[in-house]
C-alpha cells in the first residue's frame, strides 16, 4: 500500500510523514522478534529445541499486525505510533506464555496457544473495522445514552435464566451457540463512552462547591445523584453476580472520570469512602463476598486451601513468583502448571515465575508506556468529549491492570480480571483491541495538524524539490 498523501492546490500530492511510518514498522517487526526470541526460548527452557510451531505462531501473528499496520496508516496516518507496537509485544507475549502452558504443563486447564491466536485475529479485524467505520468518533456523543443502556443491558444479560450461567462462582458469563462470552468486557466500554458523554454535559454543575469541610470544598448535595447511581450499580454487580472486579472496576473509573471534568479531589474521597463503606457492607451481609476478603486476609491458614474460590490459587501464584526472584527460571524451566488458571487470572504470576522481578517490571512499564501514550492523547485532544473519552479509557486500562496485578500479589483482594492482551480468552481480548482502535482513532485526530499547516508544509516539500 502506497503512502499516505495530501493534495495541495497547484502542486502534486505530498506523502505524509513518512519517516514516522517506517519508524512504526520498524518498531512493529522488533516486537515481533521479540515474540519469535520468546517462542524459541520456551523450546530450548522444555526439551532443547527450537519449537516447530515458532515460524507458524511469529509469522501469523507479524501478518495479523502487518494488516492493522496498513489499516491504520490508510485511516489514521497521523496516530500515536507507539501503539500498535506496544500492544503487539503484549499480546505476543501472552501467546508465548499460553503457548508454554500448552506444551510444557500438558495444556493445563485447556490452554491453547491456537485458539488465542485466532482469537487475536478476530481482534485485528475488530480493531480494523473499528477505524474504517468510525471515521469520526465525536459522533459517539450523539449515542451517550444509547451507550449507557446498552452497557447496562450487557451488565444484566448474565442474571437472565436462559443466557447467564455460572462459572467458578460469578455470574458473568452468557451462553450463545456453544460458546461463552463474558458481556461485562463490552458493557465497560459503552459505560465509558456514556460517562464521557454525560460528564461533558453536566461537568459545569457537578464542578460547583458546596459547603467546604477543612481544607476541602464539598459538592451541593443535590448533584450527589449521579455518584449514587453509579455506586448502586456497581454494588448490584458485586452483590448479584459476584463479580467484585468488573464492580470495582465500573466504580473505579467512573470517580476518575469525574475528577477529570471537575478537577475537584472531593468526589475522589467521597468516591473512595462510598465504595469502602459498600464493600464493608456487602461483606457483612452476603457470604461470597465475606469469603473473598478472609482470603485476602488469611491466605496461609490451611482451612481455607482447598475451598472453592479459596487460598490455593492466590499461594501457588506467591510461591511461583517467589521462586523465579529476580531474573526468573528461564522460559520453560518453571513450573507455571502448578498455578491454578495460570493461563487466564494468573498468568501475571506464571511470568513472574520464568521471567523474574525484572521481567514483570519490564511488562509493566510497557503497560505503562501504553497508558501515558492514551493519557497523552487525552491531553493533546481539542475538545472536551476526546479529552474524557481518552482518558477514561486509558484510566479504565491501568485500573485493570492494577487489580490483577494488586490480587495477584495479595495486595488487594482477588477479584477475577484478567490480565488485558496476556490472558487467554475472547471476551477481553476482542474488548481490549476495540479499546485500542478508538484510542488510535482520538490520536490521529488530535496529532492532526489543521488543513493549512499540511497544505503550508506539502507547498514547502515540493519547492525543495
Amino acid at each position: 500500500m502506497s503512502a499516505p498523501t495530501v493534495s495541495t492546490p497547484g502542486a502534486e500530492a505530498v506523502p505524509l510523514p513518512a519517516k514516522r511510518r517506517v519508524a512504526q514498522l520498524v518498531m512493529l517487526a522488533f516486537a515481533v522478534l521479540i515474540v519469535m526470541a520468546a517462542y524459541a526460548a520456551v523450546g530450548m527452557g522444555i526439551d532443547q529445541k527450537i519449537p516447530s510451531g515458532m515460524l507458524t505462531y511469529g509469522l501469523g501473528l507479524g501478518g495479523f499486525m502487518l494488516a492493522a499496520y496498513l489499516v491504520l496508516a490508510r485511516f489514521a496516518p497521523w496516530a500515536d505510533p507507539l501503539i500498535l507496537p506496544l500492544v503487539t509485544l503484549i499480546n505476543g507475549l501472552g501467546l508465548v506464555m499460553i503457548y508454554r502452558l500448552e506444551v510444557g504443563a500438558g495444556g493445563r486447564g485447556g490452554a491453547s496457544a491456537t485458539t488465542q491466536l485466532l482469537w487475536t485475529a478476530v481482534g485485528v479485524v475488530v480493531f480494523t473495522v473499528t477505524l474504517i467505520v468510525l471515521r469520526d468518533h465525536r459522533a459517539l456523543q450523539r449515542l451517550t445514552y444509547t451507550a449507557g443502556a446498552a452497557g447496562l443491558l450487557l451488565l444484566v444479560s448474565p442474571l437472565l435464566p436462559v443466557l447467564g450461567q455460572e462459572i467458578n462462582g460469578a455470574r458473568i458469563w452468557i451462553g450463545l451457540a456453544g460458546f461463552t462470552l463474558q458481556p461485562a468486557e463490552l458493557a465497560k466500554l459503552a459505560l465509558v463512552i456514556f460517562f464521557a458523554g454525560y460528564l461533558v454535559a453536566k461537568r459545569d454543575v457537578l464542578a460547583l462547591a458546596g459547603r467546604r469541610l477543612l481544607f476541602i470544598d464539598l459538592p451541593r448535595a443535590r448533584d450527589l445523584g449521579p455518584i449514587l447511581i453509579t455506586w448502586g450499580l456497581s454494588l448490584g454487580v458485586l452483590i448479584l453476580q459476584k463479580d467484585l472486579g468488573s464492580s470495582l472496576l465500573i466504580f473505579g473509573t467512573f470517580i476518575a472520570m469525574l475528577y477529570i471534568a471537575t478537577q475537584r479531589t472531593s468526589w475522589v474521597l467521597i468516591g473512595i469512602l462510598l465504595f469502602v463503606g459498600g464493600a464493608i457492607l456487602a461483606g457483612m451481609v452476603f457470604s461470597h463476598v465475606q469469603d473473598r476478603f478472609t482470603v485476602y486476609l488469611n491466605p496461609e491458614d490451611p482451612a481455607l486451601y482447598d475451598r472453592v474460590g479459596g487460598s490455593a490459587q492466590l499461594l501457588e501464584g506467591l510461591f511461583g513468583m517467589s521462586q523465579g526472584g529476580i531474573l526468573g527460571t528461564g522460559l520453560g524451566q518453571g513450573h507455571p502448571g502448578l498455578i491454578p488458571l495460570a493461563f487466564s487470572d494468573f498468568i501475571f504470576a506464571a511470568i513472574g515465575e520464568e521471567l523474574g522481578l525484572t521481567g514483570l517490571m519490564a511488562l509493566l512499564m510497557v503497560y505503562g508506556l501504553l497508558v501515558e501514550r492514551g493519557l497523552r492523547t487525552s491531553i493533546a485532544a481539542r475538545d472536551p468529549f476526546s479529552k474524557l473519552l481518552a482518558g477514561g479509557l486509558s484510566f479504565l486500562l491501568a485500573w485493570q491492570v492494577f487489580i490483577i496485578v494488586g490480587g495477584v500479589t495479595n495486595l488487594i483482594p482477588l477479584t477475577g480480571l484478567v490480565t488485558p492482551f496476556m490472558s487467554q480468552g475472547g471476551s477481553a481480548l476482542l474488548a481490549n483491541w476495540i479499546l485500542i482502535a478508538l484510542l488510535v482513532r482520538m490520536s490521529d485526530a488530535a496529532r492532526k495538524p489543521p488543513p493549512q499547516a499540511i497544505q503550508d508544509e506539502g507547498l514547502t516539500q515540493v519547492f525543495q524539490r
